[in-house]
């Protein structure tokens, strides 16, 4: 108790000189390596010109920074400041103290994320219809009927959808939002499968049952799909309609009639392609943007399942090639419907939907038609509209983030000009935000924070395809904000951190009426002051806490009569899962490291077994390498000296290599050796020498546009202390082959003693995956080897690719 009254007190306390001044941080914390970033917001004229990291537990200063850049006015503030503190990595408890104003105390740690993407699924089992968890009852069992079927004489007849999520506080079901879910969750459990525990069966109650709770939770979405889609060219759009909002009740004590003789049964809204609703009509075009996330949710839901339930996902795969058809046939936006009140999901675009819709399935069927349909859907639409813009309707343009651009950027044709799409929609968000101190540049219209999961998630992805970190610090401003560093100083996730200032009252009649919590949920987040005043049907139960910081602008409540900013949604809170799974995997991957006793790293955490090839003087089996890892869709990491690179007819193809996504690094300049073979402390090179040859290497990378990274992968696989010492007083981390791996044998040839065949390789190789697993190993391959070896370890690639993935390893280049 009383350290919650000390960080309240850090928190809020105004001090002479600084009155009404803030420091706002992300309560969560920051991973050692994170960028960390503090904002001093203040309604007074004030000057900051450093600040200090304070230990929690001494109350000593421990890092001092003038690394401060100062804002005009902005929201309700006169003045703001961006406090960066990432040269401070070292763990522990710490508040920021400028100028007199601390602020709450906040943690520095890599486990922080631990845990954080299985949190927000307790809001997604919350959400079920039909059997609801977190009740332990049935809902919405009798839905429901059927409306707008061009068979009129199918309207008003029974159809069984039950089951799905609730949208959000309100207990209407949409195709569109939950299709989005179950396609985000299925997405962050395929890049970062690790994430994510076994703690709850496939109906939500504890206990768990070899299936990763995530995978549970997006089949109870493809589940509800596959009943929204009985036939071919028969779907569904929604369940419900804004007769559902005649007050507040759990759903298992939904007593709403929607019509004579159907009991509790609800409508169930046919896609027609044609606009429907009794009083205000939707702006209805076509049904591509539905159908496309039936296919995509579909093939990606085939793509996952197939090892847990092969008839399953056999059954998505054929749903997949309808769905898509579907879509191709009747091109334009199907929008969810209104009834009484004028506010509906106002879906204007379709092509990002099928442009996903397409990659999804060529990850399923391989036809490469899928991606030259994907490409002409994308530059139909290369920025997602509300990127940049000022304002949109609500959902005008959804999902939020185009997914497809990243499946498109993991292929070699098209890869540049997907990632120049990211890049674009990056840009103009990061234009728009540059002239306030939290970098904010998404709009605030309605579901804000769906917004800015996007937008992180997408500059996450590009980061990941690109290579480019050029937007690390815009990323960091949008994760802190959603975890309190913002004008109301509050995370924007339900009991995010249980301890920190997060939405207590959120519109909800879980809470409202019962008290009950709803951990995990991400609530709609601030919106414009204009729209706010607009809306119909909202008041305040209680006095504002954020009054002092609430602006014409912009505004935020934590008070259950806000639904347009205090509401949790499905979809946003699904939408967190892979970001949440990626800062987890990404911090362990920092932590968990493998390293020999000179200090190397020579292996990483998790399931994926990393390919290095390395070339100094020999390069005949590039083109064989680079086609197989085309062929197999693997990217891989290169390492070449200089004199390589200056070699003529070396040089296109590690262009095309660095195009394609590969990492690409120095071996050195002169493949110099380091130190003594026999004597390894001995070293055969000064620093300096160590350092020129070095910078000359990534001066002819950087020629050919490719950047300096993080890795380094020494001439010979030889280095010692000093030399591990001096690559990272370059920036740089020495990597070498896992030892007992054996494929970087592969250089010997028949008159050495110590000649290894390719069969001899392969059966190691297959040895030590099943004796004692390759968990994070990084094989070393050569790119060209002695003329002397006619057996050509590098022409077993394919096989090894199959080894590695036949055990269960996914290869990739490194991270």
């Amino acid at each position: 108790m009383k350290k919650i009254q000390l960080v309240i007190l850090l928190g809020w306390a105004a001090v002479a000189g600084y009155a009404q001044s803030w420091v706002r941080i992300n309560q969560l914390g920051y991973t050692e390596k994170d960028i960390k970033v503090a904002v001093l917001v203040s309604k007074d004229r004030i000057h900051c010109g450093h600040f200090s990291v304070v230990d929690a537990t001494t109350h000593q200063s421990v890092f001092t920074s003038r690394k401060v850049q100062a804002f005009a006015a902005y929201a309700a503030f006169k003045q703001g400041f961006r406090l960066n503190f990432t040269a401070f990595k070292t763990p522990g408890r710490y508040y920021i103290k400028a100028g007199g104003i601390v602020s709450p105390v906040f943690t520095i740690n890599n486990g922080i994320y631990d845990g954080t993407a299985d949190f927000v699924l307790q809001y997604m089992r919350q959400q079920r219809s039909r059997f609801n968890p977190f009740l332990n009852d049935s809902c919405h069992t009798e839905d429901g009927f059927i409306v707008y079927h061009k068979d009129k004489r199918k309207d008003s007849t029974r159809i069984d959808v039950a089951g799905g999520w609730h949208d959000a506080s309100d207990y209407l079901q949409y195709l569109p939002t939950s299709a989005n879910a179950a396609f985000q969750m299925l997405f962050a459990y395929m890049m970062n499968p690790g994430s994510f525990g076994d703690a709850y069966d496939a109906a939500g109650k504890k206990g768990g049952n070899g299936i990763p709770d995530i995978l549970d939770e997006a089949r109870w979405g493809l589940e509800w799909m596959v009943k929204m889609n009985p036939g071919k060219e028969e779907y569904y759009n929604q369940i419900a309609d804004d007769r559902d909002h005649r007050g507040m009740r759990l759903p298992n004590e939904d007593t709403v009639h929607y019509g004579p003789g159907m009991g509790l049964s609800r409508p169930v809204y046919f896609i027609s392609g044609k606009p429907q609703g009794p009083k205000y009509q939707n702006r209805t075009r076509g049904v591509a943007s539905s159908a496309g996330k039936f296919a995509s949710a579909f093939a990606l839901g085939a793509k996952i399942l197939k090892g847990y339930d092969p008839a399953f996902a056999a059954q998505l795969a054929e749903k997949a090639r309808d769905a898509y058809a579907f879509g191709k046939k009747y091109p334009g936006n199907n929008q969810t419907i209104p009834f009484g009140a004028p506010y509906f999901y106002e879906e204007d675009n379709y092509v990002d939907d099928m442009e996903l819709a397409a990659l999804a399935l060529y990850e399923t069927d391989r036809k490469p038609d899928y991606l030259t349909e994907a490409l002409d859907f994308a530059r139909r639409e290369p920025v997602t509209p509300w990127m940049g813009a000022d304002t949109a309707r609500h959902y005008q343009w959804y999902p939020f983030v185009n997914l497809g651009h990243y499946f498109g950027a993991r292929q070699a044709a098209g890869a540049k000009e997907y990632l120049s799409f990211m890049r674009a929609g990056i840009e103009r968000v990061k234009q728009r935000g540059g002239g306030n101190p939290f970098l904010m540049g998404v709009p605030f219209i309605w579901c804000s924070n769906n917004l800015t999961v996007a937008l992180l998630t997408q500059i996450s992805l590009y980061k990941e395809a690109s290579g480019d970190h050029q937007y690390d610090e815009l990323e960091a401003a949008m994760r802190d904000w959603l975890f309190g560093c913002n004008p109301w100083g509050t995370g924007m996730i339900c009991d995010l951190p249980e301890g920190g200032v997060a939405p207590r009252d959120p519109h909800s009649a879980f809470t409202h009426l019962h008290g009950y919590k709803i951990s995990g949920g991400l609530v709609d987040g601030p919106i414009y002051g204009s729209i706010w005043d607009k809306l119909i049907g909202i008041r305040l139960y209680k006095p504002d806490k954020f009054a002092e910081f609430q602006s014409p602008l912009v505004i935020y409540h934590d008070d259950y009569g806000d639904y347009s900013s205090n509401e949790p949604t499905m979809d946003g809170t699904a939408s967190l899962s892979y970001y949440l799974s990626k800062m987890q995997a990404a911090a362990h991957a920092q932590t968990a490291l493998r390293t020999d006793s000179e200090g190397a790293v020579i292996g990483f955490p998790g399931r994926k077994v990393y390919l290095v090839f390395s070339a100094h003087d020999k390069g005949e089996g590039g083109s064989y390498i680079h086609r197989v890892l085309k062929q197999n869709r693997v990217k891989a990491s290169f390492f070449f000296t200089g004199d390589f690179l200056r070699t003529p007819e070396f040089r296109p193809l590690v262009v095309q290599l660095k195009k394609e996504g590969h990492y690409i690094a120095a071996h050195s300049d002169k493949h110099l050796l380091y130190n003594d073979w026999t004597k390894r402390d001995s070293l055969l090179v000064t620093k300096e020498q160590f350092k020129n040859d070095l910078e000359s290497a990534y001066k002819t990378l950087g020629g050919m546009g490719i950047k300096k990274g993080q890795w380094f992968l020494p001439p010979y696989e030889w280095y010692n202390k000093a030399i591990v010492q001096w690559a990272k007083e370059m920036g740089l981390t020495v990597i070498n082959f896992t030892p007992g791996t054996g494929t970087n044998a592969d250089y010997t040839w028949p008159e050495q003693s110590n000649y290894k065949s390719s069969e001899q390789l392969l059966d190691r190789l297959t040895k030590v995956a099943e004796e004692k697993g390759l968990d994070g190993s990084i094989l070393l391959i050569h790119y060209g080897t002695d003329e002397r070896r006619k057996d050509k370890f590098y022409k077993q690639l394919d096989r090894v690719i199959s080894l590695l993935r036949s055990k269960g390893y996914e290869p990739d280049r490194l991270p």
